[in-house]
């Protein structure tokens, strides 16, 4: 499927290659920095202090330049589209909680607000995509990364601030767990079928770690919404896994 890319890409006009997706994508990146630079320092206020700054950066422009890997080698469409700007946008959110998460700062309505837009923004890329007709494995890999990302950084977060227990870190782990797993077991990468299920339980991961960020809510209550979702995700990953292990076996 690459290289049927890449053959598309070749065969684009080199005037519009420059005026292509890796530019804007490059583009977005520049804008990104200055975007997380400014949150830090002014909107969120974490001061002048770099120490929890520049980890960040780090691991945002690394982030970033593998996708923009993914968008060279295999993004079959000569310009980048709203979908993979949005998406792009909430990654650098991502990079702005994890500022905070870094600085242990308290939960406040700026954060809550980060992390609602960046939910409500997780509906928009898909639909974006299918409107402008820019659809691709790159899109759908990239909002699922930044899915995983969201999800690891709340529960750092959670965890780092004491808002909740250690034991909220497992509800960002599975994906990456299962993405390991892939490389010592590829059979555990064919494709799935859809699932509702699958689906409903990542949006109440989602919705608990962002709960977390609600002032007022009683402890115990989240403990148990928490310890549900977690067994949850279990169930899910490890249905998935069983059907994938039959699938193989037949």
């Amino acid at each position: 499927m690459r290289t049927d890319f890449r053959a598309e890409r070749k065969a684009l006009p080199s005037a519009v290659l420059p005026r292509g997706p890796v530019p804007a994508f490059w583009a977005c990146v520049s804008v990104g920095a200055a975007a997380i630079l400014l949150t830090a320092n002014s909107v969120v206020g974490f001061g002048a202090d770099l120490s929890s700054f520049l980890p960040v950066l780090i691991a945002y422009l690394g982030a970033a330049a593998v996708a923009a890997h993914g968008v060279q080698a295999c993004y079959p469409h000569n310009k980048l589209g709203l979908c993979n700007i949005v998406t792009f946008a909430r990654m650098v959110i991502v990079a702005c909680l994890a500022v905070a998460m870094l600085e242990a700062r308290p939960p406040d309505a700026v954060l809550l607000g980060l992390a609602v837009l960046s939910l409500c923004l997780d509906g928009v890329d898909g639909w974006l995509a299918r409107r402008q007709g820019l659809v691709s494995d790159f899109g759908a890999r990239f909002d699922v990364e930044v899915d995983a990302g969201f999800a690891l950084t709340l529960a750092l977060y959670a965890a780092v601030t004491g808002v909740a227990g250690p034991y909220v870190v497992l509800l960002g782990l599975p994906y990456y767990a299962f993405t390991l797993a892939r490389q010592v077991w590829p059979w555990l990468g064919a494709p799935l079928p859809e699932r509702f299920a699958r689906k409903a339980v990542c949006v109440a991961q989602i919705a608990v770690l962002i709960a977390i960020l609600v002032p007022g809510i009683p402890g115990a209550l989240l403990t148990v919404a928490i310890l549900a979702v977690i067994a949850a995700l279990l169930w899910s990953f490890t249905r998935d896994i069983l059907w994938l292990s039959r699938r193989r076996a037949s």
